[in-house]
């Protein structure tokens, strides 16, 4: 069962004809799968109503069910028996749909999503992995026909997708609770970054572990299929059914996606990598592995060395894995390689033929449709359910109509643009899925500043390289290259630089070797070298290490200089970069002009609230203070109209915590953040707001007003000529008055240490 676009088919994995259950102008389709026992059926979500309604469908018909009752649909899962269907909703509703008189039964609410629902073998039971307001999760079953609820796991950690093994004795999960820490490389730090493994739960009292010894050992094979019942009863004891909950033998890891097979699990596992991509030789992405726990061999394999997703057949014999964009059927049980020659036919491993595919769509009922899901989900997500005052309902009705006079994609991006900044809230953005661009030369660049004279294109300056920046390296500031300030470049691969400039004959040339030839005291030389695509990371460092040590003279290298560019994970790194080598100074500057936002300024700001209390003074060794890592003495704040979203947060905290004063203009005014997990049809990402933000002091202030600073100072126009900096100069003045009435502390003097000497002894008689 395929689902693409709006459209739901049915594909048969090796040959034959496509099956279209679902393809409705204007309506979307979400969430299809197989009805258990009938392959030529199936079941999806469906907006044809307007909201999330359970559509049932073998390609002769459809029958709705549950219209106007479930609101948004997260997950839809089908009962083995295909009596029901079970649906996560966005409101934190587990809900079952009766598919054959359409009844629905909230079977649970929870404070949040729920996720990961699945039902047992004989469909009685219900699974799922529930929220809680303090960020842990834990696993929950439902009998909906006793309207039984039972917590299966505590409180305690983050426990995730929940499934049944197919004999119906076990109920497996993911759960985060393996604490064995790690020491962090860049700072004294701990953190947990491998910490979850599969777990099984025993469902009954008196089923033991297949882990642990048994009475008269263990059968080598399975029972065949003929001694097994044909739908396995699963019987839960309530009582100490937390406590039974035993590890699958293994180590922990970043393991997600975990599915019921025959005879064993199967998950996947992703290598721990940095965000950035730079802790590897190239940034490509890193894919993670399927791995399997096989309960006849009681062993770990790893059945798909490389994949970007997988689902598992009915029977749990046989997986299809999604590899980039080839679609592979394959066993579920062992390892088999592709076959080398397209062609190949094998019986075990099938590439399905996509191609066969094929929908035709209308542009306008699709985009009518978009709009429409767009103002639901707004609707349904918007931080308060008054939408703050604006009459929602009448924004659709002056909205929709607009649609029938469009005539591009970019006008219908104009137009959803407009219908949510109806709002007047931040964070309410819309992206369509990005288009590769036409096959083009593009520029390249040689890292350095040039300037023409009468006599031809000179390089002013070669920008120095920060060496634990992959990017931020200057080609010719490569080893042997040794091209310096006042070096005429005369040639590119053999062709004379133009008037122009050098862009032309660098176009479509970065990371491929390039010729240059280079004059220095009349003498010529030709020297190899590979363009960047992209001077922004070089030219950044570049920018920072100038302002870092302006700073630095400007303060007789009392003052230390960090600036943090956004609150994600480059953001993180950049601030780390240099931070011991600039809180070993007696006080420092904190940048945050052009801030993006993100959500890290939390560890922001623990890093810079430390305060030296004490410190170790060592023999044959520098002292140390203590807090490590922590500021020595007064901090400011630069913050500027482009600092946003956490960039505005990470100010006003510096407020209200009285870290020290703000200094520069005020601040974006962006605090009602998102999550971006919703997509449209045509892959368009719309994001709600919806985590609205609220100070201590401020209150809801911050919001279409930003951060205002304790002491306004503007960047001039004329400024950005000359090369000044008003406002960081006017940082770093604060900051050394502010030295100057607070100076750092220091060790006190040996003269003040206790005599550890013997006292003398007290006369005697």
């Amino acid at each position: 069962m395929v689902g693409r676009r709006a459209a739901v088919q049915g594909l048969p994995h090796r040959a034959g004809a496509v099956r279209a259950l679902a393809d409705l102008t204007g309506v979307r389709t979400r969430l299809p799968q197989v009805l258990p026992g009938t392959p030529r059926s199936g079941v999806w979500v469906t907006d044809a109503d307007g909201d999330g309604a359970v559509e049932v469908g073998d390609g002769t018909g459809t029958r709705r069910l549950a219209a106007g009752q479930l609101g948004r649909v997260l997950e839809l899962v089908v009962a083995p028996d295909a009596s029901t269907a079970a649906v996560a909703t966005h409101d934190g509703r587990v809900v079952q749909v009766a598919l054959d008189s359409g009844d629905v039964t909230v079977v649970a609410t929870e404070v949040s999503d729920a996720s990961g629902l699945a039902y047992s073998p004989d469909s009685r039971w219900l699974a799922w992995s529930a929220p809680s307001a303090v960020g842990l999760r834990q696993i929950r079953l439902a009998e909906p026909a006793t309207g039984r609820v039972l917590d299966a796991t505590g409180l305690r950690f983050v426990d995730t997708e929940p499934v049944f093994t197919l004999d119906g004795l076990h109920l497996a999960f993911l759960s985060a609770r393996t604490f064995d820490p790690v020491y962090d490389a860049q700072g004294f730090d701990l953190s947990f970054p491998v910490a979850v493994r599969p777990y099984l739960l025993p469902l009954r009292a008196d089923t033991p572990s297949p882990f642990d010894p048994q009475v008269g050992g263990r059968p080598v094979t399975p029972a065949p299929d003929g001694e097994q019942d044909d739908v396995p009863e699963t019987t839960v004891d309530a009582a100490g059914l937390a406590g039974r909950v035993v590890p699958v033998p293994g180590a922990a890891g970043l393991y997600s996606s975990l599915r019921a097979a025959k005879d064993g699990l199967l998950w996947l596992a992703t290598p721990i990598a940095g965000m950035l991509g730079q802790d590897r030789p190239t940034t490509d992405r890193r894919r993670p592995s399927l791995r399997r726990w096989d309960f006849v061999a009681r062993r770990e394999l790893t059945v798909v060395p490389e994949l970007d997703g997988y689902a598992v057949s009915g029977d749990g014999t046989r997986i299809a894995v999604r590899d980039g964009d080839v679609l592979r059927i394959g066993p579920a049980d062992h390892p088999v390689k592709p076959a080398e020659q397209p062609e190949a036919v094998s019986d075990e491993l099938v590439d399905v033929d996509l191609g066969r595919l094929a929908i035709v769509v209308e542009p306008l009922p699709e985009w009518q449709q978009m709009v429409r899901e767009t103002w639901r989900l707004m609707r349904d997500h918007f931080w308060v359910e008054d939408m703050g005052g604006v009459d929602w309902d009448d924004v659709l009705d002056r909205y929709l109509p607009v649609v029938d006079r469009i005539a591009t994609r970019d006008d219908l991006s104009e137009l959803v643009w407009e219908m949510v900044g109806e709002l007047g809230t931040s964070h309410a953005y819309e992206r369509p899925p990005v288009v590769a661009p036409p096959p083009g030369r593009a520029a390249a660049f040689l890292g350095a500043d040039l300037a023409r004279d009468a006599e031809g294109w000179r390089i002013t300056r070669v920008l120095p390289a920060d060496t634990s920046v992959p990017n931020a390296r200057s080609p010719l500031a490569a080893a042997g290259v040794d091209v310096r300030a006042g070096d005429r470049l005369l040639a590119i691969n053999g062709r004379p630089v133009p008037d122009v400039g050098p862009g032309p004959l660098l176009a479509g040339r970065a990371n491929s070797p390039v010729e240059l030839t280079v004059q220095r005291d009349g003498q010529e030389r030709q020297v190899a070298v590979l363009p960047l695509p992209d001077e922004l990371p070089l030219r950044y460092q570049d920018w920072v290490a100038g302002r870092r040590r302006e700073v630095h003279e400007r303060s007789g290298g009392r003052a230390g200089y960090l600036h943090i560019p956004d609150m994600v994970s480059s953001g993180w790194a950049e601030f780390h970069r240099d931070l011991r080598a600039e809180l070993a100074r007696d006080c420092l500057v904190v940048d945050t002009r052009e801030n993006a936002g993100g959500h890290v300024s939390q560890l922001v700001l623990e890093r810079l609230s430390r305060r030296t209390l004490g410190g170790d003074v060592i023999r044959h060794a520098p002292d140390e203070l203590w807090w490590g890592e922590a500021p020595r003495g007064p901090l400011v704040s630069i913050a500027n109209e482009y600092a946003g979203s956490d960039g505005d947060i990470v100010n006003q905290s510096f407020q209200e915590m009285a870290l020290g004063p703000v200094v520069g203009t005020r601040t974006w005014g962006g605090v009602i953040g998102i999550d971006g997990r919703y997509t449209l049809v045509d892959g368009t990402t719309v994001t709600q707001p919806r985590y609205a933000f609220w100070f201590a002091q401020a209150g809801w202030g911050v919001e279409n007003h930003g951060v205002d600073p304790d002491v306004e100072v503007l960047h001039p126009p004329q400024a950005w000529v000359t090369g000044e900096d008003p406002q960081l100069a006017e940082g770093l003045r604060i900051v050394l008055e502010l030295l100057d009435q607070h100076p750092p502390l220091r060790a006190p003097g040996l003269d003040t240490r206790p005599d550890r000497s013997i006292p003398p002894l007290p006369p005697r008689g």
